[in-house]
């Protein structure tokens, strides 16, 4: 039985863990191991807890996936869409997505970025009605894609 809730602090070590375990693909797409995913360090998630919502997705008690956005200027930032790699192509990616879309209700539009090779990341997010509105290069070797969509609930 999968449960979405709203993660708090005392969760962040094991949303950094898997973090880390589910960006290991990227780094490898990219072969670049310094991706900020994963270089992230305990006391900056633990700071995201106070100015973001995180949400987490259980399986059985189990962590199988996290996301996190923050309202700026009527705009919610969606970042960090995890999900453990045996749980991916499984719509669990899908149904945190549209939960954090829900607690940004209120937003104008929802933008977000992922890696310009991950392909699988950018079609989840078109299927989901985003469009692509730039790319910016984050490194010699990942160039980030940028995606937005208008809330349609306001």
């Amino acid at each position: 039985m999968l449960q979405i809730l709203k993660a708090n602090s005392e969760d962040a070590e094991a949303i950094l863990a898997l973090q880390r375990l589910a960006y290991q693909s990227e780094a490898r797409l990219y072969n670049d191991w310094t991706l900020p995913a994963l270089t992230q360090t305990l006391a900056s998630l633990q700071k995201e807890f106070n100015e973001s919502v995180v949400l987490k997705i259980l399986q059985h008690d189990y962590l199988i996936g996290s996301v996190r956005a923050k309202l700026i200027d009527s705009i919610c930032h969606i970042g960090r869409l995890i999900v453990a790699p045996h749980y991916q192509r499984q719509g669990i990616g899908s149904s945190l997505l549209k939960a954090i879309e829900g607690e940004c209700a209120h937003c104008e539009k929802y933008v977000l970025f992922t890696g310009s090779l991950s392909i699988a990341n950018i079609r989840l997010y078109q299927h989901h009605g985003y469009t692509i509105t730039h790319q910016q290069v984050l490194s010699p070797t990942v160039e980030l894609t940028f995606l937005e969509k208008p809330n349609q609930r306001t």
